[in-house]
């Protein structure tokens, strides 16, 4: 197990678009980085989330959010009088010593690979809808279709992810709620002035699909890698709960927006992607498209470092070391987005197994032990368990689901 040290917590504040001035940052940055940090894929699924739960799915989007929100706030005060504890990783020791950080940081680096994974599958899934029926060789292979997109993506990203200084990179990559608007709003264009409509009536509930729902949803929510670094970043900590009731008001405003109008555009037949659903003879939909595609090659390097960084403390340092690991990286993320391109139900794996530990389990866990019961109030105590109780279903159901689906869809 490898457990990251300073300098790779250092390349993990960079993944999340933070900047830190020595006098700290603003209030206002604060919250643009905290939206930046969630924004991203998961937006794609909300439509489809809502195909898999019905109507009702937007109850649900409003629980995950409060329950996502209140555990961020538990990271914020585990942190609370303790100036050493800066990271997520560093909570995760602080409640449970060595083990707890090694437990965290599998969690966490599990996940970054896995969307790693998505933002291939995402490129190949795009790429091959722009150009459809594409075939490519290398010599006596013939790669066709989806992955060879994922292969040419690949091959794109992987010079930047032997960059060692990614700071250009990262602010580039700020962009990331600016994006997310723009698909939003293309989308919306899409229905309301190029004809698609937003005829389609869906259904009410679904109950078999919640805990898929609620997998999607928790991904979209989980910022919580790096909550604990925002608040350390800020100029003014006491203020951080105001970050996050901002960050998790437009993030839910933002999926929402796009859950409604995705689901009645198309109904129960969107895809796990609502790009793979627009028609391609309209320019509002090759700008959501587009945009989409824009983000993965800037966001890739910048989401891997931490992992790549954290193998290279623990074993090697060099450049070539580094470039080798990087690279290895790449391909194993390119190999596996090949062979399982299934956007929407890795994504509810991610969000199932990884984002309801790292973002509702192990935040209230680590509380839990740090403040103690005693120091707990009854109605807060009960809260947090009934969390825990919620939770551990989700991860159990939703993990058994999703991994049915991919296995039944390979």
């Amino acid at each position: 197990m490898v457990c990251p040290t300073e300098e790779s917590t250092k390349s993990q504040n960079q993944s999340s678009q933070i900047e830190q001035p020595s006098k700290g940052t603003t209030f206002f940055r604060t919250c643009f980085n905290g939206i930046n940090g969630m924004s991203g894929i998961g937006l794609l699924s909300m439509p489809y989330a809502f195909s898999q739960g019905g109507w009702l799915s937007i109850i649900l989007l409003l629980v995950v959010a409060i329950l996502c929100c209140y555990t961020a706030l538990l990271l914020q005060r585990c942190m609370s009088g303790k100036p050493h504890v800066k990271t997520y990783f560093d909570i995760g020791e602080l409640a449970f010593g060595k083990k707890g950080r090694a437990l965290v940081t599998f969690f966490i680096c599990i996940q970054i690979y896995l969307v790693a994974v998505e933002f291939l599958i995402l490129e190949g899934d795009n790429l091959n809808k722009l150009f459809p029926n594409m075939m490519f060789k290398i010599g006596d292979l013939r790669i066709e279709g989806k992955k060879g997109f994922v292969l040419i993506s690949a091959l794109v990203i992987l010079p930047t992810t032997w960059l060692r200084n990614l700071g250009l990179l990262a602010y580039v990559s700020a962009g990331g709620v600016v994006a997310s608007i723009i698909l939003v709003c293309s989308v919306f264009w899409v229905g309301a002035i190029d004809g698609v409509g937003f005829h389609q009536r869906g259904e009410l509930v679904k109950l078999e699909g919640f805990p898929t729902v609620i997998s999607l949803f928790t991904f979209g929510f989980c910022g919580h890698t790096v909550f604990p670094t925002l608040c350390n970043s800020m100029k003014d900590r006491s203020r951080f709960n105001k970050v996050l009731l901002v960050c998790f008001i437009a993030s839910t405003i933002t999926y929402g927006v796009m859950a409604i109008q995705g689901y009645l555009m198309f109904g129960d037949y969107v895809n796990s992607q609502i790009t793979l659903n627009l028609p391609l003879s309209k320019i509002s939909s090759h700008v959501a498209i587009y945009t989409t595609l824009i983000n993965p090659f800037t966001k890739y390097a910048v989401a891997v470092t931490p992992l790549a960084n954290a193998i290279e403390d623990r074993l090697c340092k060099s450049l070539a070391f580094s470039i080798l690991i990087r690279t290895l990286i790449v391909v194993s993320t390119m190999l596996v987005a090949m062979f399982i391109p299934l956007f929407g139900y890795v994504m509810a794996f991610i969000g199932a197994f990884l984002c309801v530990t790292v973002s509702m389990l192990l935040p209230c866990i680590c509380y839990l032990k740090i403040k103690k019961a005693s120091q707990i109030m009854r109605l807060e105590f009960i809260f947090i368990i009934g969390i825990l109780f919620l939770g551990f279903i989700v991860a159990v159901l939703g993990t058994f689901i999703s991994v049915k689906q991919i296995i039944k869809h390979l």
